[in-house]
């Protein structure tokens, strides 16, 4: 029977979505010394408890856990910005959590396997003579980490080796030394998620490449993006906004180069770094397209917010990308999104003509579809108010539930 908790204070809440407060409150169970956790629910201003379990049903809470980050030196992007949240959110709901990063470079590619060794001998079972309870693995080689409770919730793996391979973005080839290491990849990869307890992914586009090259499957957890309780709507400006890393696999060249048949006054603003800014830059100048072209690099939060809110539509063509924090970002400053029909995760969220529009991977065909939302702008909002309602539910309480209730 739910219970009223009648104490003189009422419990600490550790989570807020939609007036409803979700938290773990530890109890004494009848049993000795055996501790349960008691979900308790805020309802009509009293909290009560919406678990009917019996002790022998309830499992533990982890209490210490590590998330294992491989992380290039200098390189910030989504999946930078996932696992900083993820220890965040978990120390947000009592949990103690550290992040543990190691350097990785995914060239010369003889050398990748090293990486994975590396991770293989942590010795991440306890610090400073207490247990640690729980590792979360994110992407490759994370998850080549030692522990008897490893949880993956798997960004990517090593994509030049999978569904990137034969394509420009990948350094590996048809040659013998490159099928080996691919197939030793592949192996590793099989043995190393196997010795998970559970297994997730953050979209299903990343479950799909699992199920399709390992024969693995795992269900997809979505992940809010960071400023997601920040973000706005604002007017409607004369500008169309790119967000993200300036590298070849996000395809930045094609949003430039959509800037040659989009009609004025419409302009295009760039956030972000990386390898390509300098071709990005030189192109747009050989394009005539200086003046209509804004490089701002990485910016603050709150001109981000600012740039969200204040923008027609962003444009988002990456190919094949695992998640895409844009899209929700976008979504939830209430902005319709241009993305590809290429483009793997944003598809997951974008439907055309509902919240946004999916066109062909070419400028052309870009250009054309940025012209439908500068022709009709009260068409543009209601799409970006669509894609809000599609946003606003993806919450961090269930994926924090699923990654540590083992």
């Amino acid at each position: 029977m739910a219970e009223k908790n009648t104490g003189a204070a009422p419990p600490p809440r550790l989570s807020m979505w939609d007036g409803e407060y979700n938290l773990k409150l530890k109890q004494k169970c009848r049993r000795p010394r055996d501790d349960i956790f008691v979900q308790l629910r805020m309802v009509q201003g009293a909290y009560i408890q919406v678990n009917s379990a019996s002790c022998n049903n309830i499992k533990r809470a982890v209490q210490r856990v590590i998330v294992c980050e491989t992380q290039v030196p200098f390189v910030r992007g989504g999946a930078e910005s996932l696992v900083r949240e993820l220890v965040r959110q978990l120390r947000f709901r009592g949990h103690e959590a550290e992040l543990v990063s190691i350097p990785f470079k995914a060239y010369p590619k003889e050398q990748i396997l090293s990486h994975a060794a590396a991770w293989r001998l942590l010795d991440l079972s306890e610090s400073n003579g207490r247990p640690i309870d729980l590792v979360i693995a994110s992407k490759f080689p994370t998850y080549c980490v030692r522990h008897p409770n490893k949880v993956a919730w798997l960004v990517h793996q090593h994509r030049e080796a999978y569904d990137l391979l034969g394509t420009p973005y990948s350094n590996l080839s048809e040659t013998e030394a490159d099928t080996d290491v691919r197939a030793r990849l592949l192996s590793l990869d099989r043995e190393m998620l196997g010795e998970c307890q559970q297994l997730f992914t953050i979209s299903r586009t990343a479950s799909a490449r699992l199920e399709r090259f390992n024969g693995i499957r795992a269900e997809a957890l979505y992940p809010p993006p960071r400023l997601a309780t920040a973000l706005r709507a604002g007017s409607q400006g004369n500008y169309v906004l790119s967000v993200g890393r300036l590298e070849g696999n996000k395809r930045v060249d094609l949003v430039v180069g959509t800037m040659r048949d989009v009609v004025p006054p419409i302009r295009l603003v760039v956030v972000g770094e990386g390898s390509q800014r300098m071709d990005l830059e030189r192109a747009t100048e050989a394009l005539g397209l200086g003046d209509r072209v804004d490089f701002v690099g990485w910016v603050d939060d709150d001109m981000l917010i600012d740039l969200y809110a204040n923008a027609l539509a962003v444009v988002y063509p990456p190919y094949d990308e695992d998640y895409g924090y844009v899209t929700l970002e976008a979504f939830l400053a209430r902005k319709p999104v241009l993305t590809t029909t290429d483009a793997g995760g944003p598809l997951e969220f974008v439907e055309h003509e509902i919240n946004g529009l999916v066109s062909e991977p070419s400028s052309e065909a870009l250009a054309a579809a940025i012209n439908r939302f500068a022709g009709d702008r009260r068409w543009a909002a209601e799409l970006g108010a669509a894609g809000f309602e599609r946003a606003r539910h993806i919450r961090w309480d269930p994926i924090i539930e699923h990654l540590t209730v083992t």
